[in-house]
């Protein structure tokens, strides 16, 4: 027989809180496009988390399907990024957020 170690939803709300947090304090204060993309990455993990813990607490599975659109569309996204990152340090040089206005007209 096995035991099943439960761990309360209060704990995956708490984990899941903070890492966004972390990600949205790295998205706000960096410059680097490369910790902005990670950090957005975090925040969608996060979020990731507490819908499976949700899932998992109901009994549920469509919370972990949606999951599994969340980090396919995340993907897509990050190739697109990057794409673009890589096209923007082509032409200036730099990777640093702040050095894209002088983009504009």
């Amino acid at each position: 027989m096995q035991l099943a170690i439960l761990i309360p939803i209060n704990w995956y709300i708490t984990l899941s809180a903070v890492l966004f947090c972390i990600g949205v304090l790295g998205v706000l204060t960096r410059r680097n496009a490369i910790i902005v993309f990670m950090c957005i990455e975090l925040m969608l993990n996060a979020v990731n988390l507490l819908m499976v813990a949700f899932s998992s607490h109901f009994g549920d599975a469509s919370g972990q399907v949606f999951v599994f659109f969340i980090l396919v569309v995340a993907a897509a996204e990050v190739a697109v990024g990057l794409a673009i990152l890589m096209m923007i340090y082509r032409n200036t040089g730099t990777t640093d957020i702040s050095f894209l206005n002088k983009l504009k007209w």
